[in-house]
């Protein structure tokens, strides 16, 4: 059997913002997926992040600062149990799709710091492992095609339906159907052992920020540093 022939997890969430040392999260999903496509289980959850959520992310994925105030819970608590769903997936070694890992996990890891919880890392004894990132297989697998490789448009291309963009289940769900597609267009992958697979999208993301590094130094910020470390990134 191989990882794309049986179960999948997959972790998503929606936040405040972009930046995975000041901004928090909004919403999150725990899911689990069998081979047929079918969510069998799943955990959601919304949270009070405790400051303002700004307009934009708002015009997201549609959480205002009063909803979640209202009806989120404390984010102390559910990043706690958030953290604890997504380790007991990892320590049953199912594999745990994350799209964009590096932002997801990173900002889990830095709301554990926040509120003195033992990060995902901690609980583990080791980097989350094994994760399985639609973003960095897809540029790894397909490095010249053009455009964005949004989840949406990782949908579009390998024909799967995505129906509410931004909700944190729906995203998720997505996430776990685009991969298990990649990995059966492409059986180098879908049959590659999952210790490999998780090294190969750590060397895979590396070698994709140091290309995006050297674009964005060639153009727009020759300043540029661009974090090669997946799928977590280390508190600086």
């Amino acid at each position: 059997m191989t990882w794309i022939t049986g179960p999948l997890a997959a972790f998503d969430l929606e936040t405040t913002g972009t930046d995975i040392e000041t901004d928090r999260v909004v919403t999150a999903a725990v899911v689990r997926l069998e081979l047929d496509g079918a969510v069998s289980t799943e955990r959601t959850w919304l949270l009070d992040p405790g400051v303002a959520i700004p307009e934009e992310a708002a015009a997201i994925h549609g959480i205002s600062t009063e909803h979640a105030r209202e009806q989120g819970a404390p984010a102390s608590l559910a990043i706690e149990e958030i953290t604890h769903a997504v380790a007991e997936v990892l320590q049953a070694g199912t594999p745990l799709v994350v799209m964009n890992a590096r932002y997801d996990l990173s900002l889990l890891d830095r709301e554990c710091r926040r509120y003195g919880l033992e990060t995902l890392s901690e609980r583990l004894g080791a980097v989350p492992a094994p994760v399985v990132d639609p973003l960095v297989i897809d540029k790894h697998i397909d490095k010249y095609r053009k455009g964005t490789r949004a989840l949406h448009a990782l949908c579009a291309y390998y024909g799967v339906s995505l129906d509410d963009a931004h909700n944190a289940r729906a995203d998720a769900v997505a996430a776990a159907r685009v991969v298990r597609r990649m990995g059966e267009k492409r059986q180098s992958i879908g049959t590659m052992p999952l210790a490999d697979l998780h090294d190969l999208q750590v060397r895979a993301a590396a070698e994709q920020s140091a290309s995006l590094q050297a674009y964005l130094r060639r153009t727009t910020n020759p300043t540029a540093v661009v974090e090669p470390a997946w799928p977590v990134i280390p508190r600086s």
